[in-house]
């Protein structure tokens, strides 16, 4: 089995790309295949010692799932799934998609669901992310000046993501090393 479960909740596919990008640079003996979340158990994401999970911020800063208007389940439903579960010991890192144009106040929250659950389970959290270079106003998943992980804006920075998804998973990997 491959060392790092990369799994990801989209209904757009943004969110997919970039888990796909990620499996591509780190490679299969790394990474396994990325998975989408409604597809999956808690079983699969326990049978790795690492995870990355990416997830896009709906509306005002909402995780997406059935209420924020997705086809289908998604990280909403999963997260309660989580209650109870123990992931001392695994190392979680989290990637989320925003729109600092379009939600200043709100860019890129949904990663703060994923790490706030994650941390409740005992997980080891990974790839806090800086914020210079981006331009909002608010968001939750900055802590101590830092995203809880790496933030993307596909819609207004695109041509960043390459060098900044590059830099977090170079991070990533000396700390799950």
């Amino acid at each position: 089995m491959a060392k790092v479960g990369v799994f990801f909740g989209t209904d757009t596919g943004n969110t997919r790309r970039i888990a796909k990008d990620i499996t591509t640079v780190l490679g299969s003996a790394i990474a396994a295949k990325p998975v989408n979340i409604r597809n999956a158990g808690v079983t699969e994401l326990l049978a790795y010692d690492t995870l990355i999970l990416g997830t896009p911020t709906y509306g005002e800063g909402q995780l997406p799932g059935l209420s924020t208007g997705n086809a289908t389940e998604s990280w909403e439903e999963f997260l309660p799934k989580l209650a109870g579960q123990d992931f001392s010991g695994k190392k979680v890192a989290i990637y989320g998609l925003g729109n600092q144009k379009s939600y200043p106040t709100e860019f890129a929250d949904a990663m703060i669901y994923l790490y706030e659950q994650f941390i409740q389970c005992g997980a080891t959290m990974i790839g806090a992310w800086d914020t210079e270079g981006y331009n909002f106003k608010g968001s939750k998943a900055v802590i101590d000046n830092r995203f809880v992980g790496l933030a993307l804006d596909q819609e207004n920075q695109k041509d960043l993501t390459p060098a900044r998804l590059e830099s977090w998973l170079k991070m990533l990997a000396k700390a799950w090393t």
